[in-house]
């Protein structure tokens, strides 16, 4: 098809031959111009205003029909990209995932419609704009958010950041598709921990190497807990070697301030990782982390690897970093207060305020805090004499 100078021809076969012919006519119109590699601009001109005038006049199967032609097309204008849209039907989502260009104010009127399926769809694609991510994120839909995080495009900063960390914390094809990009923070997938693979937890503790770390309220706490670091490694050596797992829950709940839930996980996990994170917490080198390590992990590997990665981290990773993963784990901090952190000083250990009449408030603190650290010490201490069962 040369051009479309004949209009009138085409609008007299309209009127005179009825639906069947107008089906004929806009499928064949729709074909030609989409295999034309770069059609003019009077030619687009003329094809608009015949795909106007055809479109409506054809059933409902042929629209559809013409509209999946066209949408192959190498580059459709404003007008074009909306009578696609409007005639496709069920092959949108296709549409709207494959085409090379679509305009962005197309795209912004269907993701102010709602549509969880089509907006999904089009957060897949790799030229989005700002305005249109900004438009995407205040979508609360899993499907969305799944889409967001495998999209290697969009870079997540600031509130997306926080977006998106939250959306990993609750589902676990978030935090994997997360872990599985090589441009993304890993520590942000704290939260996630325990949803993610082995390799990838470890990947989230190197990530707080060397980095400034928020203070928290646990780290008062673990600054007393840990003089009794020798007692709590002996104690775990000695449950973890009888395998008594559900006794070393007990100890984690009572030392750690975690729930039972959590402890369990901890208690559980035959990868180490997570016990790794509690033991540098209280401070323990890799020579007495070790130890406690090789019980913990499963027997039925070669962990050798496994160890000597633990051995660097126990030298690399500082208890103030561990602390504050307890801490994102209890719920006492966000992970998002990283961020934050980024321009503040690096975090130092307070003394323990003496006693004073004008700070009554902060001397109950502190004395709640003394008799939690008490009761922790007691439980370990308790713990490493009895005897084994």
């Amino acid at each position: 098809m040369i051009g479309f100078q004949p209009y009138e021809t085409f609008q007299l076969l309209i009127e005179s031959g009825g639906i069947d012919r107008a089906n004929t006519l806009l499928v064949a119109a729709c074909d030609a111009f989409a295999r034309r590699p770069k059609p003019m601009a009077t030619e687009r001109m003329q094809f608009e205003a015949l795909a106007q005038r055809l479109f409506p006049a054809a059933s409902q199967p042929a629209r559809a029909r013409a509209a999946l032609k066209l949408a192959g097309a190498p580059e459709l204008s404003p007008i074009l990209e909306q009578l696609v849209v409007e005639n496709i039907g069920d092959q949108l989502d296709s549409f709207l995932e494959s085409a090379e260009t679509v305009s962005e104010a197309l795209l912004l009127n269907i993701v102010e419609t709602g549509n969880v399926n089509q907006v999904a769809t089009i957060a897949k694609r790799k030229d989005l704009t700002k305005k249109l991510v900004s438009k995407i994120f205040p979508v609360n839909s899993r499907k969305v958010y799944r889409a967001l995080a495998a999209n290697n495009s969009i870079h997540f900063a600031g509130p997306y950041l926080r977006a998106i960390s939250k959306a990993a914390a609750m589902d676990q094809n978030v935090s994997s598709s997360l872990a599985a990009r090589e441009d993304f923070d890993k520590a942000y997938l704290l939260p996630a921990f325990f949803d993610l693979q082995e390799n990838d937890r470890i990947e989230v503790l190197k990530a707080f190497q060397g980095r400034k770390i928020p203070r928290t309220n646990m780290h008062r706490t673990y600054e007393h807990i840990s003089v009794a670091t020798s007692e709590f490694t002996q104690a775990m050596m000695k449950l973890l070697s009888k395998n008594r797992r559900p006794e070393v829950t007990r100890l984690l709940t009572q030392v750690t301030g975690l729930d039972e839930m959590r402890c369990g996980e901890i208690a559980h996990d035959v990868s180490g990782a997570a016990l790794f994170v509690v033991l540098r917490a209280f401070g323990c080198n890799e020579y007495d982390g070790l130890k406690v390590l090789i019980h913990a992990t499963a027997h039925d590997r070669n962990s050798s690897s496994a160890l000597a990665q633990y051995t660097r981290m126990f030298k690399q990773i500082s208890p103030e970093a561990m602390v504050f993963a307890m801490s994102v784990w209890r719920g006492d901090v966000e992970i998002t207060s990283l961020v934050r952190e980024a321009n503040s000083a690096p975090i130092s250990h307070k003394p323990v305020a003496p006693y004073s009449r004008r700070t009554p408030d902060l001397d109950k603190a502190a004395d709640q805090a003394s008799d939690a650290v008490e009761r922790a010490m007691q439980a370990v201490q308790n713990l490493r004499s009895s005897k084994a069962s």
